[in-house]
């Protein structure tokens, strides 16, 4: 399926592929890359065709213009008063949301101006996240009336709960190096040395065993809505599972003879 298209034709959501990392960029940068229905839809198809792409090990997200993400187009929401229209729209971005963690391979966010709102969200549920130093974050729609109720379930996912709720309810930006202390990003870089910085997360996730860390990733969110008895029970068997693939056998075998291991993806 290809990506919906802008009103110039261009697509919605440009995917790059370069040595086993696709590169997806939201590509509406006049409109701050906002999350309209149709970038929602294009965006949910570049990912389901990546998931179908065994030659993808690690996708990286980024967003045209200065902004990383500005959230949901507001201007889209207004013109459409129907219920139903908007109960369509959030399923929509749940999907999305869900799909980003479902993906067998990691997501990355690159995030190089503002993600706010569901841009935020957005940055919330990528695996990993990188951003430079002089993007912000925040999840501003409590200034116009919205409580971002989508968004808190990323935020308060990877952050302290008063920390999320007061982003929340205040609608208040924060800082790159904030957003870490926080949990929300994982590295923060000026921003002329962001390509290399996602350039050396995505290498070293690339140089592991694919069947690994797709057996991790999906462990990873499964054991997180689990007890802890039975995060231990499925965590267990994942380990039994990964320890009869070829690649941990290589690894263990490379390991001891003092070698690098040459991974079989199965």
């Amino acid at each position: 399926m290809s990506a919906l298209p802008n009103r110039d034709d261009t697509p919605m959501v440009l995917r790059e592929d370069a040595d086993g990392v696709a590169h997806l960029t939201l590509n509406r940068p006049a409109q701050f890359n906002a999350l309209s229905e149709a970038m929602l839809t294009a965006l949910i198809a570049r990912l389901d065709a990546i998931a179908a792409d065994d030659s993808v090990r690690v996708v990286v997200l980024s967003g045209a213009g200065k902004a990383f993400c500005a959230g949901h187009d507001l201007k889209e929401m207004r013109a459409n008063h129907a219920l139903e229209f908007h109960q369509g729209l959030f399923r929509l971005c749940g999907q999305l949301m869900l799909k980003l963690i479902r993906l067998p391979q990691p997501v990355i966010a690159r995030v190089h101006g503002i993600a706010t709102a569901a841009g935020c969200q957005l940055v919330s549920m990528c695996d990993l996240a990188v951003a430079a130093e002089v993007s912000r974050f925040a999840v501003s729609g409590i200034n116009v009336g919205l409580f971002c109720s989508t968004p808190a379930v990323g935020l308060s996912r990877n952050m302290g709960r008063k920390e999320a709720f007061e982003m929340l309810v205040t609608g208040e930006f924060i800082g790159a190096a904030e957003a870490q202390r926080r949990g929300l990003v994982n590295r923060v870089v000026p921003l002329d040395q962001l390509d290399a910085a996602v350039a050396a997360l995505t290498a070293s996730i690339c140089a592991k065993t694919p069947v690994a860390v797709k057996m991790g990733k999906q462990l990873f969110y499964q054991q997180l809505e689990m007890g802890i008895e039975a995060a231990y029970q499925s965590a267990a068997e994942t380990m039994a599972c990964n320890m009869m693939t070829e690649d941990a056998g290589e690894g263990i075998d490379a390991f001891v003879a003092k070698r690098a291991p040459v991974w079989k993806g199965r």
